[in-house]
């Protein structure tokens, strides 16, 4: 396992120069820079730009060197903690993720827990009581979740909050605490605006994960170990538990590479529709404005999110299903 463990994380660099050389590249596809794009917007809105600033800026931030230079300086600033510029913040990359990144990190934790929560006590109910009502029922739920679009389903619950609860509509906070430090008061306006969110984003995650559930644990109580194990006496939660419903579980650990960075990212578009302060609306403004270094060090760090996911991953899986050996190198 340690050998395996050391050999993945060795394996993670080259992974992750590749993906920096793919991201560096592939935002720089777009014709122009930021500064081009930023000159074309004052010059739509009548204003006059100075070329002489424009050079300087350019000059400063190495956008007159050949590309392979600029990929050469990113890379070296990120080892060294420095993610570059924000253009469109004006301020250090770090700065601006940094003040939405513990909202982020909030809202995915909790959503995390919530679709778990929910999912799986339904997920076993159905798979156990297999064309019952209740699996019916559920089922249907389920479906309605996955129909519903997520940005129709905000816009409704943030109606309903603001008529029945009085919650404003929006943000993650009330306006009066917006740029205040943490206090008693704001952490429970945060925790009254989160509801929507969590609901909102999990609902699809949660039908998701039902329906894979109930069927992987219906393909294992279908399995001869099972059909034995009751023939024998066993009690009917102990046969469920010990060994089919820790097979099933594989997938929930499966899905650990994912999670990480969702857990950064977020919901982009439930975000945009609720004007939440989470990161996901900061890339979005990032790749279209062309902020590159912002757009970059993102990417670049969901991407290392991914990785480290996919690992814990692997790892947890090894632990958990016996059936699965870890080798690093190749089988003798």
């Amino acid at each position: 396992m340690i050998r395996y463990i050391i050999f993945r994380m060795f394996a993670a660099i080259p992974t992750l120069l590749l993906i920096s050389v793919l991201i560096f590249f592939i935002i720089q596809l777009p014709p122009g820079d930021y500064f081009e794009t930023y000159i074309a917007e004052l010059q739509a809105q009548g204003e006059t730009v100075d070329p002489n600033k424009i050079a300087y800026l350019k000059h400063e931030y190495g956008f007159d060197k050949p590309i392979i230079e600029q990929y050469g300086l990113w890379v070296l600033g990120m080892l060294h903690g420095d993610f570059g510029y924000s253009f469109e913040y004006e301020m250090p990359v770090t700065q601006v993720i940094g003040s939405r990144l513990y909202l982020t990190i909030l809202i995915s934790t909790v959503t995390i827990i919530f679709t778990w929560l929910v999912a799986f006590p339904i997920g076993i109910y159905s798979a156990v009581r297999q064309y019952s009502w209740g699996d019916y029922g559920l089922t249907f739920l389920g479906l309605l979740g996955l129909a519903t679009p997520n940005f129709l389903l905000a816009l409704i619950l943030m109606y309903l909050a603001n008529i029945w609860f009085g919650v404003s509509i929006g943000h993650l906070m009330d306006a009066k605490y917006l740029g205040q430090p943490m206090s008693w008061g704001k952490f429970w306006s945060i925790a009254e605006h989160m509801v929507i969110p969590v609901i909102v984003i999990g609902t699809s995650g949660t039908a998701a994960m039902i329906r894979r559930l109930r069927a992987n644990l219906l393909d294992e109580l279908q399995k001869q170990y099972v059909v034995t194990a009751r023939a024998k006496g066993v009690p009917s939660l102990k046969a469920l538990v010990k060994y089919p419903l820790r097979m099933a579980l594989n997938f929930f650990i499966a899905d650990i590479g994912g999670i990480l960075p969702s857990v950064i990212s977020g919901a982009v578009v439930v975000s945009i529709v609720l004007s939440l302060e989470t990161t996901g609306p900061l890339l979005i403004r990032a790749l279209q404005s062309q902020d590159m270094y912002l757009a970059g060090s993102f990417l670049m760090f969901l991407a290392a999110l991914t990785v480290a996911g996919v690992l814990i991953s692997d790892i947890a899986l090894a632990l958990l299903d016996p059936r699965i050996r870890l080798q690093a190198g190749r089988r003798k």
